[in-house]
Order: C-alpha cells, then sequence, then structure tokens
C-alpha cells in the first residue's frame, strides 16, 4: 500500500525564482526560436536598405546632373541620423518598450525608402533618406535587446550574433539585387522593392514577439500581463513561482535615466571599451569597402573581377558572423573578440605585403572579411550580455551610434591618407594600429566584466 502522508504535512511548493532565472532555465523553445528568427530577418531588410542606395546614387548623379559634393552631404547626414536614431531610440526602448520602437523603427525605414524611389530631385531624396536612416539606427538596438531578452543564458551569444549576421546577409543580397532590378526596371524599382519588403513583418512582430518583460516589470505592469509574456517563451511550464520583485534591481524602478546609468562610476569602464570596439571595427570595415575598390584596381585587375573581390569581402564577413554565432556557445567570447581582431589585424598586413595574383588576393580578401566579421559579431554578443536587461537596448543603441560616427572619422582618414598620396598597403598597416587596440580592448572587457558584479539599475 502506498505510505500515506503524516496528518497536516503540506506538498512541497517549487522554490522561487526571479524572472531571470526562470528565463535563464527555460531550454530554447520554438517561440525564443521565431523571436530570434524574425530579428534575423528585420536585419537582413536592415542590410538590404544600407546598401542599396550605394547602387543608387551613380544613377541620380547620371540623371539629374546631382554634383558629388550633394551625394557626400547626403551619405554623411545618413550616417549621423543612423547615429542619433539609434542613441535616442536605445533609452526610449529600456523605458517604454522595445517592440514598439521595433515596430516604428521598421515602418520608418521601409516607407520612407519606398518613397525615396519617387522622389524627382535631390533635396527630398536627401530628406527621406535621413528619415530612412533615422529608422535603421533606431531598430538595430532594439532588436538585438529583444533577442537577447528572450534567450535563456547558455545561448544568449550566439543566438545574437547569428541574428546581427541578418545585416551582412542583407549586404550581400543587395549587391545581388541591385545587378538584377536596376538595369531591367530601374533604380526607383529597387528602392520600391527594398522598402516595402521589411512591412509585412510588421504584423509578425506585432502577433509573435512579446514585449521584454524586463521592460514590463520597470513600468510596473500587472502580474497577469507579465506571466502572460513568460508563458508565451515558455509554454507548459508554470510561472505561478516566479517572483516578480525578485532580480538585479530589487524589482524597483531607476530613479535615474538609462544614459546616465550606462555612464555611470560602475559602467563606465565597460561602456568606454565597448565603444572604443565597436568605434574601430566599424570603422575599419567601412574604410575597406570604400578603398577596397581602388587597390585591387591598382593591382591590376579588369573591373569584372574587382566586382568578385568585393563581393567576396562581404561574403567572408557574413561568413565570420555565422562562425561567431557558432563558436560562441563553446568558447569565452571576450576571447574570441580578442582573437578575431588579432587575426584581422593580421590580414590586413598580409592584404598589404603580399603580392599575389587575383586567386591569392581574393583569397585574402575574403579571409579578412571572415576575421572582421568574426570581430562584429561576437562584438555584439559582448554588448548585448555587458549590460543588465533593463538598460541592454540603450548600452547597445549608444555602441552602435558611437560605431556611425567611426565610418565618418575612419571615411575622413581615409579621403586625407589618399589626399596626401600614401599608397594603398601604407594605410592597409596603419589599419593594424586600431585593431590590435581592439584585441586589447576585449581582454580588458572581460577582466573589468568578471571583476564587477552585476549592477543595479539605479546607480
Amino acid at each position: 500500500m502506498p505510505l500515506e502522508s503524516p496528518p497536516g504535512s503540506r506538498t512541497s511548493a517549487p522554490p522561487r525564482m526571479s524572472v531571470e532565472e526562470f528565463i535563464d532555465a527555460t531550454p530554447m523553445g520554438p517561440r525564443q526560436w521565431l523571436v530570434a528568427l524574425i530579428g534575423l530577418a528585420v536585419m537582413v531588410c536592415e542590410g538590404l536598405d544600407i546598401t542599396i542606395t550605394s547602387f543608387v546614387y551613380p544613377n541620380i548623379t547620371r540623371e539629374w546632373g546631382t554634383s558629388m559634393g550633394a551625394v557626400t552631404t547626403t551619405v554623411t547626414a545618413g550616417v549621423l541620423s543612423m547615429a542619433v536614431g539609434g542613441a535616442v531610440a536605445g533609452p526610449l526602448a529600456d523605458r517604454y518598450g522595445r517592440k514598439g520602437v521595433i515596430i516604428a523603427g521598421t515602418l520608418l525605414f521601409g516607407v520612407a525608402t519606398a518613397a525615396m524611389g519617387l522622389a524627382t530631385g535631390i533635396e527630398a531624396f536627401a530628406g527621406l533618406r535621413v528619415v530612412a536612416c533615422a529608422g535603421l539606427g533606431a531598430v538595430a538596438p532594439a532588436v538585438m535587446a529583444t533577442v537577447a531578452d528572450a534567450t535563456p543564458a547558455g545561448r544568449r551569444a550566439p543566438v545574437v550574433a547569428l541574428a546581427f549576421s541578418g545585416i551582412a546577409a542583407g549586404t550581400v543580397a543587395g549587391g545581388f539585387l541591385a545587378s538584377a532590378v536596376i538595369p531591367e526596371f530601374g533604380w526607383p524599382a529597387l528602392l520600391a522593392l527594398c522598402g516595402l519588403a521589411p512591412l509585412p513583418l510588421v504584423p509578425l512582430i506585432v502577433a509573435c514577439v512579446p514585449e521584454s518583460v524586463s521592460v514590463l516589470l520597470m513600468r510596473g505592469r500587472p502580474a497577469e500581463q507579465i506571466h502572460q509574456s513568460l508563458a508565451l517563451l515558455a509554454p507548459g511550464r508554470d510561472t505561478s513561482h516566479v517572483d516578480l520583485t525578485a532580480g538585479r534591481d530589487g524589482g524597483r524602478r531607476p530613479t535615474r535615466k538609462p544614459g546616465a546609468i550606462v555612464l555611470s562610476r560602475s559602467l563606465a569602464p565597460t561602456t568606454l571599451l565597448l565603444w572604443l570596439c565597436y568605434f574601430v571595427l566599424l570603422g575599419v570595415v567601412y574604410l575597406l569597402l570604400n578603398y577596397l575598390p581602388l587597390m585591387v584596381v591598382r593591382a591590376g585587375l579588369t573591373a569584372a573581377r574587382t566586382g568578385v573581390v568585393v563581393a567576396l569581402f562581404g561574403a567572408g564577413t557574413l561568413c565570420g558572423q555565422l562562425l561567431a554565432s557558432f563558436c560562441l556557445g563553446r568558447c569565452d567570447r571576450f576571447r574570441f573578440l580578442a582573437l578575431a581582431s588579432a587575426l584581422s589585424g593580421l590580414a590586413v598586413c598580409a592584404t598589404a605585403v603580399v603580392g599575389t595574383g587575383y586567386a591569392g588576393l581574393s583569397a585574402l580578401v575574403c579571409l579578412l572579411g571572415v576575421c572582421l566579421g568574426g570581430s562584429m559579431g561576437s562584438l555584439q554578443a559582448v554588448g548585448a550580455l555587458a549590460y543588465p536587461a533593463t538598460l541592454r537596448a540603450t548600452g547597445m543603441g549608444w555602441m552602435s551610434g558611437i560605431g556611425r560616427i567611426g565610418t565618418l572619422v575612419s571615411g575622413l582618414f581615409g579621403g586625407i591618407m589618399i589626399g596626401a598620396g600614401w599608397e594603398i598597403p601604407r594605410i592597409l598597416f596603419v589599419l593594424c594600429v586600431p585593431l590590435a587596440l581592439t584585441g586589447v580592448a576585449a581582454l580588458l572587457l572581460r577582466g573589468v566584466l568578471s571583476r564587477t558584479a552585476p549592477p543595479m539599475p539605479d546607480r
């Protein structure tokens, strides 16, 4: 006969756990993968949008007689708009909701890009581009934060890197799409196609992506709504034992703005090191994309082969980011970032000094793309895990904004070096120095974060 429980005894209740502990203990399920895949799709659309305008500018200069000065001004204004968009949207996403920022940003850059195809002059085109870039800058940090929030700690780094790889995938696809659409249908059709592409994702975001639980807690939403959001991420699991007052913030709303906390004494070293890494990496990638064709032409290759080499750099970048997603689940993310940055510097040196033919140069440039792509992907994972969930969008949004400033600075210095008569190998050697600094910064980040306890969100 089964033994009966003694009179008055009670069945032990499951142990109480915080929201973070509950999500981290939840296996990666279908809804979490769906959130990650939707984030990946949004990033692919962002990569498409960023890429296609570079194919449009030559056409409008020819058709409208637009000066290169006006084009340069438009590009610069767009980059600044992306930086401002990320810096402003990050705190808004942390305070009022990541989901709303993703939806608004996606609609903004999609509609504005499609409308650019209707422009008849550079003034309207430039204004719409600035609006589109503000949306592009807002979307990326909110998507990365949302994906990180929905993913358990054991999978967070590789899944964030996977979602971020969508930008590189969109960049590669944008080149092929532009070569197919512009000759047959014209550049307005390309803008309309790529602008409308992200709009079908908006209903999916509304229906399938739950708001980050950290935001719901910070906004003091009813417990029932928070439990529903948790149940979406972990269907079939009991959420009644989750303590909605426990966690890193002790259930308290922050007494300071997210931006002030990100730059507070406890987080400033982490923030500044992340800014340095993204400033350098994005600046180096931008400089290479701008001057790689010139380097290849000076090596004596034809225009067709130049296009292939540049495409291989983009494909290598995508492969590097996918490699980062694979490796980050198996190795230390800081060491991976440091190693990828060091290998990027070595690949840059090899590209500068090795006098190989078409095949050798193609292999080196592809390897360089892999190394830089791995660095970029791992840095996104480092940034996503460096901040508490309540500050994640602010931290990543500001990091993204600083990276965009890096592209402007690298373009400026690249133009100065070219104007001073520097040869391409000499410019490449100069790039080795900041890449080495990035590797050192990655190891310093590891030390800083290992010594720092998870910070309270109002310090």
